[in-house]
């Protein structure tokens, strides 16, 4: 074209137009072709994080299996006292350990992606020393157990099972709190294969130590407690093995210092707390769910079948929650790394798995209405509510598996405190009330329960999802170089911290 043609082609409006929205159109295009790529890579490097983490869970899952068959076999007073223990660990122990280690995530997966190798260790060692004290005042309420049970209005037996259980149950509350950060620290440095590994070889030898001690041994409910631990002393030693022969703790290890271990603890808890706070809160709901069905009128059916439900959204779990802990690893990475775009990308391609994540757990949900119920029971009214429930507990399951998954974004991106008050807000300030209401005074039951979780869930969604779409990648990637200089200053000499983070957090100091 030459530069007599040019004012003809501008003082066409119509012609104009098309030749802008032309270059527009393969401005896009391009756009797409570089943009496929990056997505199609961000997936594969979720899943390579994902699918052993997801294998890893449902291995545990048969192991909670495992134990609830054999304490159905002892008898229906140890099948009642067992599983009130269980639910008294969950809500006491468990679920308070599991969000501690969580606090380790963020500082973990960020000092990974910035190379910053002694923090690794460094944030495991201090870790480990916050759960273990954690775990005596937990071991002290669970060895005086029996008088709470009876104060709250336990049958005496069941009590006294049910204490029996949570006494021989301490070994495994230490077992996780080593376990726990030994997890996120193989993780958060994108190492998955000896989860799946060590849980496949506990699960192995699960149910024959089971059978040996209630069987062989006679240890009655005490057997399925300390088969617990056994299992769980199994994990440990094969994480400590493949730590020791494959080498790959030399780059980060130090060795134990009690200058690691007792100084430094603020960017920790700060993290910490927060992430315990939001686990617990979610993992409470089930539990309170569990003791309202037992004020329904149809009491005994209510809470049967509330644990069949809960047992579903158990096995489902484990995949938004394996997302979740993907996305903390690749979020971390990528802003430890610098690298804000990427962050984004990652957040953005783990939000769209967890909708479909939650598509499909919605489908299997919906399929498996008149089958599931009759897995466990072959009462009739138990499996009619069951299946009357279960298209409900999917919808939660559509919700539930995209906000578990941006949860794993706030972690990864050290948000933990705003993933709790979204938590907290949603289920407690949304759901709870909702869920009073529909199944107390509009008398709807179990269903006004599930609707409640409902509702709490498409809150909680909604909200992330705003959270997630207008976080500054950019201030997240800055605040990460911060957090992993922050620390790194207070443990090592000047001369060994890179230059350019001393320079981060002089900028940020002036």
């Amino acid at each position: 074209m030459n530069e007599d043609e040019v004012p003809e082609l501008s003082s066409a409006p119509l012609l104009s137009h098309y030749a802008k929205d032309e270059g527009d159109d393969q401005h896009y295009s391009k756009r797409c072709l570089t943009t496929i790529p990056k997505v199609l890579e961000e997936i594969k490097q979720l899943y390579m994080i994902a699918v052993p983490l997801i294998m890893t869970g449902l291995l545990v899952y048969g192991k909670s299996a495992i134990s609830m068959f054999f304490l159905g076999k002892i008898g229906k007073e140890a099948l009642a006292g067992g599983s009130l223990a269980i639910s008294i660990a969950n809500i006491s122990g468990y679920s308070v350990i599991s969000g501690l280690a969580a606090g380790m995530e963020g500082i973990s997966s960020q000092a990974f992606g910035a190379h910053c190798w002694p923090l690794l260790s460094q944030t495991l060692q201090r870790t480990i020393v916050i759960l273990i004290i954690t775990c005596i005042p937990i071991s002290l309420l669970w060895l005086n157990s029996e008088t709470f049970f009876i104060f709250w209005g336990q049958n005496p037996t069941v009590s006294s099972i049910a204490a029996t259980y949570l006494s021989f149950s301490i070994p495994t509350l230490l077992f996780q709190s080593l376990i726990n950060p030994l997890k996120i620290y193989l993780r958060t440095q994108n190492v998955t294969f000896p989860l799946m590994l060590s849980s496949a070889l506990a699960l192995a030898i699960h149910a024959p130590i089971n059978y040996l001690l209630v069987y062989h041994l006679g240890l009655d409910i005490r057997s399925i407690a300390l088969a617990g631990g056994f299992t769980d002393l199994n994990i440990l030693i094969t994480l400590l093995l493949y730590l020791l022969f494959s080498g790959m703790h030399k780059r980060t290890w130090q060795g134990w210092s009690l200058q690691y271990c007792f100084t430094e603890w603020k960017p920790i808890l700060c993290q910490a707390v927060p992430s315990c706070i939001s686990v617990c809160l979610e993992w409470w709901w089930y539990e309170l769910m569990i003791l309202l069905s037992g004020l329904l009128n149809n009491a005994a059916e209510a809470v049967a079948t509330m644990g069949i439900l809960i047992q579903a959204t158990a096995l489902v779990y484990q995949f938004p929650f394996a997302l979740n802990q993907a996305a903390s690893t690749r979020v971390g990475n990528e802003l430890g790394a610098n690298q804000p775009s990427r962050a984004k990308t990652s957040s953005l391609v783990a939000l769209l798995c967890g909708v479909l994540t939650g598509i499909m757990a919605m489908s299997f949900m919906v399929i498996m209405r008149n089958s599931w119920g009759h897995i466990f029971t072959a009462d009739g009214v138990i499996g009619t509510l069951t299946a009357t429930a279960l298209p409900i507990v999917g919808l939660c399951e559509l919700g539930n598996c995209p906000q578990t998954t941006v949860c794993g974004v706030l972690r990864g991106s050290a948000r933990p405190t705003l993933g709790a008050c979204i938590n907290l807000g949603s289920f407690y300030g949304v759901g709870f009330p909702i869920a009073l209401l529909m199944a107390f005074v509009m008398d709807m039951g179990l269903l006004g329960l599930w609707l409640g979780l409902l509702a709490a869930q498409m809150v909680c969604t909604a909200i992330m999802v705003v959270v997630l779409m207008t976080t500054d990648w950019k201030a997240q990637a800055e605040r990460a170089r911060a957090l992993t200089t922050a620390v790194l200053l207070e443990d090592q000499p000047q001369s060994e911290v890179p230059d350019d983070h001393v320079l981060v957090l002089a900028a940020m100091q002036n």
